[in-house]
């Protein structure tokens, strides 16, 4: 069936096609195909992360091992992401993003001939720095084609759907993960099913026909330099600090690199204990994502981010000390919950703020603040365990997590002042 093209991105009428009667952002099959895709990868993703981390620690029984994960994935960030954003915004978003999840299809059929095989270890982390690279092409890539086929007015609901869908292929694929692995023993098969999801991707991209994605809004005033998104943000008064505050919030506070410590010698879990840890955070942003899509636009925005970060470090000290299975997921749960307001709220300021010109560019440089703080996260953390323990490690990063916000708050006022995301700029 036809997807028929975006209406315009400042009409609510045509969104409905019923004057005055404003409707979800799923109203669109534009979006719902992309929503659905993107789904079913994070589903096959999120697999595919608990799968290393076990077949790594299983391999090595090393808490390093773990952090060299997060540390072969950033690398193609923080190298690629400027070039990458700067392609989204001069060539055909959804063919990029076609181009790029079927090479993370390829890497995932290759890291299930490794786990097969067993290859040697330098053979994973050169699958991962490819799953990484292909990465970096993807985000900037799918992230701005999602602002060329949702109205402007749209943009807070689409992403809180988004969220939505994110999260509910984070919480099952973890825990599927975790059976596949206990039922059969390796984690071949759970590759394998990654990159099956990587290619159904491919197939809802190529579902968006060109005449659903609005045309780029050009100005006399546009760059075509590599820099100048970079330029832009840090020149923002909202999206710079809003950025930094999720940088160093996760790169300290970050503890999902050591739940496979935590599985194997704290709680005493095992794989399936390891499944279940892995989705808490994500169960608890699918409830979180799911009531974000029927509240109203929040009216101090910037509080409510600060506030999320707040509860999120405590989480992180709760779960750091937590040795009790059923309180660890309750913690996680918070953790994940919180987190996932602020990345909606970060997601949505970034799409209201920049330039139709320069999207490409911006969320490659958000991706490589994400990137930074989830893949360097990894690495601080395991860093962390193998040089004080994992309890000190994840503790430790979430008091620093509440010193990041306490440094925010005064650096930035802007940000404490901002009201609601539709009348946000610069």
């Amino acid at each position: 069936m036809a997807i028929e093209p975006p209406a315009d991105p400042d009409s609510d009428a045509e969104v409905t096609g019923r004057p005055g009667q404003r409707a979800g952002a799923l109203r669109l099959p534009a979006v719902r195909a992309f929503a659905a895709g993107r789904i079913v990868s994070v589903l096959g993703a999120q697999m595919l992360d608990v799968a290393v981390g076990w077949q790594l620690y299983e391999r090595t029984n090393s808490k390093l091992a773990l952090g060299l994960i997060g540390l072969s994935q950033v690398i193609p960030v923080v190298l690629l992401a400027l070039p990458a954003g700067a392609a989204a915004d001069r060539f055909d978003r959804r063919r990029m993003g076609m181009l790029a999840q079927a090479g993370m299809a390829l890497a995932a059929a290759g890291l299930a001939l490794a786990s097969w095989f067993t290859a040697p270890i330098w053979t994973i982390y050169a699958l991962l720095f490819l799953t990484g690279v292909c990465g970096t092409f993807s985000r900037p890539a799918t992230s701005s084609l999602l602002a060329q086929i949702v109205p402007r007015s749209e943009f807070a609901n689409a992403n809180a759907w988004l969220a939505s869908g994110f999260q509910i292929g984070a919480t099952v694929g973890p825990a599927l993960g975790g059976l596949l692995i206990a039922a059969t023993g390796g984690a071949s098969v759970v590759y394998l099913l990654d990159a099956a999801a990587a290619l159904l991707f491919v197939a809802a991209l190529a579902a968006i026909p060109a005449s659903a994605v609005r045309p780029l809004e050009k100005s006399a005033s546009d760059e075509p330099r590599l820099s100048a998104g970079l330029r832009f943000v840090f020149r923002s008064k909202l999206l710079l600090p809003a950025i930094t505050l999720d940088l160093f919030a996760v790169l300290l506070g970050g503890a999902t690199a050591l739940l496979p410590v935590y599985a194997k010698d704290i709680l005493h879990a095992g794989a399936q204990g390891l499944g279940l840890l892995r989705a808490a955070p994500s169960l608890g942003a699918l409830i979180a994502a799911l009531v974000q899509t029927r509240l109203p636009p929040w009216r101090h925005t910037g509080r409510v981010l600060l506030g999320c970060v707040t509860v999120f470090g405590v989480s992180t000290i709760g779960f750091g000390l937590s040795t009790s299975l059923p309180l660890s997921l309750v913690f996680l749960a918070l953790l994940g919950g919180f987190d996932n307001v602020s990345a909606v709220i970060r997601s949505t300021l970034e799409q209201v703020v920049s330039p139709d010109s320069l999207r490409g560019r911006i969320a490659a440089i958000h991706w490589v603040f994400i990137g930074l703080s989830n893949e360097m996260g990894d690495f601080e953390s395991g860093f962390a365990a193998w040089l004080f323990g994992p309890i000190a490690a994840v503790v430790g990063g979430g008091v620093g997590t509440l010193l990041v916000v306490a440094i925010v708050r005064f650096a930035w006022p802007e940000l404490w002042r901002l009201g609601p995301l539709e009348d946000a700029r610069g």
